[in-house]
């Protein structure tokens, strides 16, 4: 702001700070995103809420000759080991448990740096750019559930029903993915140069 230029959110064009559009994308350029922590705030506690969910109810149910049982994320996870498919077992617990986990830890990392001022901001931006790229791998679930379905009623072998947990799961990656594209990380560069200010002066 102080040279007389600011960003484009969408193509990461630098504009003038009197551009009201970005001339490449054409997307509306603002010097901050509009209550960015609030925001990101209330959409990363609401996945927080939905994780629970997520992991304890059932994810899906797949039925041979009218007779099955529900499975969780993890219980699937389990019953992949037992068969011997130990790589893909690790697959999905990464996708479906640890990641979107780390995920919601990271956020709360990232608001909890904003307002305390913790220094570091290169790496906290980079954590930043890091749980952006990996959102788009936590639907993993939700690709095999649709999957087996297709499989299995092609084959005529069964039935798979999808339960709340897949629902759930889905909401918290939407959420995830929401929280982090409403996070600011310029706030982290912000609060770092205004503690420096700070120290500077005393």
């Amino acid at each position: 702001m102080d040279l007389g230029i600011k960003l484009c959110l969408d193509c990461h064009k630098v504009c003038q700070t009197e551009d009201l559009r970005c001339s490449r994308c054409g997307s509306k350029v603002c010097s901050r995103k509009k209550d960015s922590l609030s925001r990101c705030w209330a959409l990363t506690l609401a996945a927080a809420l939905l994780y629970i969910p997520a992991n304890m109810l059932p994810i899906m149910t797949v039925s041979r000759f009218e007779q099955g049982r529900p499975d969780t994320i993890m219980s699937g996870v389990m019953e992949l080991m037992h068969q011997g498919m130990v790589p893909i077992a690790l697959l999905v617990f990464t996708a479906s448990i640890l990641v979107p986990l780390l995920k919601l830890l990271g956020m709360v990392w990232l608001l909890t740096c904003v307002h305390s001022g913790a220094m570091k901001p290169d790496r906290q931006t980079a954590l930043y750019r890091l749980i952006v790229w990996i959102g788009r791998w936590s639907m993993l679930d939700i690709f095999i559930i649709s999957i087996l379905v297709a499989l299995v009623q092609f084959g005529q072998l069964g039935t798979v029903t999808a339960g709340p947990a897949a629902y759930a799961f889905a909401a918290v990656v939407v959420l995830t993915m929401w929280a982090a594209m409403s996070f600011d990380p310029r706030l982290l560069w912000d609060q770092s140069r205004k503690f420096s200010l700070k120290g500077e002066r005393q």
